[in-house]
């Protein structure tokens, strides 16, 4: 059967395409995308090409979908499951073992955006928290600001935000963050002996970004963690002479840093609502309008973004 999915380009861009899929094979089920987020990776692909990664760029990996057909040899799934997986084709095979049952709730699958909410898990896990422990999350873009919603719910004394856009603190403070900074409008300096002073046991950069890095390094504490989780595309740098000195731990929180399985963890913390998406997600469009969607977003003119969503239905 031919299906729709997408392509992005080599030197930018993006093209819709149609593509042959056959029935699912061994250890394979078919499945029908239902909803499928649009990670900051799709947003950066599509502006800078697929020439500027070092792999094969994914058409999409936030897929909400419904299983179709069942291949040789699957035995945990069935027709008619929902799971999370799937991407920016309406039809696709995938392996079984990849997948991850969603159960039947009252939240709309634009909401059950899970392999994001992983990631925060995989970043939260490796923060290590202990009763107590100050935190403090650099970014409150759609990753950091789920970092807040659960550290928000868990036993920390201090939680900081920090950002430069004034809406998003708003939204940060009203997840459970006790402190707020727009770091826009304070002397760099001042800002860095102020956090410090917090002795923050736990400091995630969130931006993917070199001043992101920078105020990480100068503000966690002596001992304490920095966890690197936002994913600068190019070369960062870092103080030699810092880092030997602040004697703190560097983690790596990327996916494939992760501890364990946190899709089971991410499901369970969305259907809770302990992370919830509802104010997050801020634009769903058709699979039509996904192009158009793109090339807002990347060149500034679409308002009020936080995550998007594209409905494949």
């Amino acid at each position: 059967m031919k299906t729709q999915g997408i392509a992005y380009l080599k030197k930018g861009g993006i093209r819709l395409t149609e593509v042959e899929v056959k029935d699912p094979g061994p250890g394979q089920v078919q499945v029908e995308t239902l909803v499928c987020g649009i990670c900051a990776m799709d947003l950066y692909a599509f502006k800078h090409g697929t020439n500027s990664f070092p792999f094969p760029m994914p058409a999409g990996h936030e897929g909400l979908s419904v299983v179709t057909k069942i291949g040789p040899g699957v035995t945990d799934l069935k027709e008619g499951d929902r799971v999370a997986g799937g991407s920016f084709a309406k039809v696709s095979n995938i392996a079984a073992s990849s997948l991850h049952k969603v159960p039947k709730s009252d939240i709309p699958d634009e909401q059950w955006i899970v392999e994001p909410v992983s990631c925060v898990v995989t970043g939260v896990d490796r923060c290590s928290l202990l009763p107590g422990d100050r935190v403090a999350v650099i970014g409150c873009g759609f990753m950091g600001l789920m970092l807040i919603q659960l550290l928000g719910r868990s036993y920390v004394d201090r939680l900081v935000g920090i950002d430069v856009n004034p809406a998003r603190l708003r939204m940060a403070k009203r997840f459970g963050a006790d402190t707020v900074i727009d770091s826009s409008k304070c002397d760099k300096e001042a800002l860095a002996r102020q956090l410090k002073a917090l002795e923050l046991d736990s400091v995630i950069e969130a931006t993917g970004s070199q001043p992101g890095i920078d105020l990480a390094e100068r503000i966690v504490k002596m001992n304490g963690r920095l966890i690197l989780f936002g994913w600068i595309h190019d070369k960062g740098e870092f103080s030699g002479t810092t880092w030997h000195l602040g004697g703190f731990t560097v983690f790596n929180a990327s996916p494939l840093g992760k501890l364990r399985d946190t899709f089971p963890a991410a499901i369970r913390l969305i259907k809770k609502k302990v992370i919830d998406l509802s104010p997050l997600v801020t634009h769903v469009v058709p699979f039509e309008k996904y192009p158009d969607l793109l090339e807002r977003v990347t060149a500034g003119k679409q308002n009020g973004y936080i995550k998007g969503v594209v409905s494949m239905k």
